[in-house]
């Protein structure tokens, strides 16, 4: 499979050189040119294939011309430990998932193999690599776990101050040794730009810059093999499963779609924001409007230009129409958050985390219309254990990985939100 630039579809690059450039030198996204027909290779799965099974057999099927079967096989052991889970809540809805991996949110997957090529890549290459990320939250959590003492790789962390959950930045700042977490004074879509800028500076050039975000395809294409597998399980329903997804950058939602164009059989899509809608906004009035990100408790979610939102476009051809053939837009407010999330305590005894909450409202608001809907549960409750005691009255229990950093000490580099300070700060890191 070859992939080019969303802003030069004649700029065409391996999966590896891919995986290592992160953003086009023309600032555009990699998507896929192809589009394989896998539908007999899914009709394969079913409730016996494991998640290392279903993710060998998709790595060969979409990268094996770089990556031969042999070690697609080692490479899915070696990336995906753990698997999703599937949970069901009531008669039309489904819950996947996605936190049982060592950051315990759904982002682990993207980042574990992210990691695992790079490795694998790296051991043919006489050279070393600089991954430089945003994060709102569960990215640096995730990427600083995948990437902790691998050879021949540092990571660049930027996240905004004050604008991730205590847990989280424990996650991304305890680790120490090749991650390095920067502190920045402004918002995500500030993050965001920083990175970006860095990647199309010719005075960085001699830092072989990669980058860990949903830009990446290594970490986009991972993430479509859980729909696979959620699929695997839920083909024999009545209906074709719809899945809601919360949705900030984009790149989960992204992933699914991949996954329905390669003949994935599914329905819609319901995109679950926070107040932050701009891609509902857009679904409903066929103009794209990005604006500063507003916070509020999905604070993963927290995007007010979403990256992804190019590689969505060009997979429906700047059709709105099109799109909305596939996709639903809800947004859900913070006061419906905190409900949901007691509610959910209530009357399933289930603890769900703000992200998840905004999921299962917008699921909630289309059972009327779908009958068979899986949300996907992004994140561990106890990553959010603030945000979750305001809504439930209790704190949650806390699995292994998020008590091993709780009384850790933070060490990160406060910087301002300039591209240029980012660029002084890598310098004097790596040349």
């Amino acid at each position: 499979m070859k992939f080019a630039s969303t802003r030069d579809k004649n700029h065409i690059v391996s999966f590896q050189d891919a995986l290592f450039q992160g953003l086009s030198p023309d600032g555009g996204l990699y998507y896929p040119i192809e589009t394989p027909d896998l539908k007999s290779s899914f009709s394969l799965f079913d409730q016996n294939s494991s998640f290392q099974d279903i993710a060998s057999s998709l790595i060969v099927s979409l990268l094996g011309d770089e990556i031969p079967e042999s070690d697609s096989q080692i490479l899915a052991k070696r990336a995906f430990p753990f698997s999703p889970e599937l949970k069901k809540l009531n008669d039309k809805i489904n819950i996947l998932e996605l936190y049982h991996g060592p950051s315990s949110a759904f982002k682990d997957f993207g980042a574990s193999f992210l990691a695992t090529s790079m490795e694998y890549f790296l051991n043919d290459r006489d050279q070393k690599a600089v991954i430089l990320t945003a994060t709102s939250g569960d990215t640096g959590s995730a990427v600083a776990k995948a990437f902790y003492d691998k050879k021949n790789i540092d990571v660049v962390i930027l996240y905004p101050s004050g604008r991730v959950s205590p847990l989280q930045e424990k996650q991304m700042t305890t680790l120490g040794k090749n991650i390095h977490a920067l502190e920045v004074d402004g918002s995500f879509d500030d993050c965001q730009r920083m990175v970006k800028d860095s990647f199309t500076d010719k005075e960085l050039s001699g830092i072989n810059l990669s980058s860990a975000n949903s830009i990446n395809l290594g970490r986009l294409i991972p993430q479509s093999f859980y729909y696979v597998w959620a699929v695997s399980r839920l083909k024999n329903a009545s209906e074709v499963p719809v899945f809601c997804v919360p949705s900030g950058n984009f790149g989960n939602l992204t992933a699914g779609l991949y996954a329905k164009s390669w003949g994935l059989e599914t329905g819609k899509f319901i995109a679950a924001t926070n107040r932050n809608d701009v891609v509902p906004s857009y679904l409903a009035s066929a103009i794209y409007t990005p604006r500063a990100s507003v916070q509020t408790y999905s604070n993963a979610m927290d995007v007010g230009a979403p990256s992804n939102f190019e590689r969505m476009q060009t997979l429906y051809n700047n059709d709105v129409s099109l799109m909305k053939k596939d996709i639903i837009g809800c947004m859900v407010s913070d006061e419906d958050t905190l409900a949901t999330m007691k509610y959910m305590d209530e009357e399933y005894g289930y603890a769900v985390c703000p992200h998840t909450a905004v999921g299962i409202k917008a699921a909630m608001d289309r059972t009327s219309k779908e009958s068979n809907i899986t949300v996907l549960s992004t994140a561990h409750p106890g990553k959010f254990m603030e945000v979750y005691e305001k809504a439930v009255g209790k704190k949650p229990q806390l699995p292994a990985s998020l008590l091993a950093v709780k009384d850790l000490d933070k060490v990160s580099r406060l910087i301002s939100n300039s591209s240029k300070e980012l660029k002084k700060t890598l310098l004097s890191l790596f040349s």
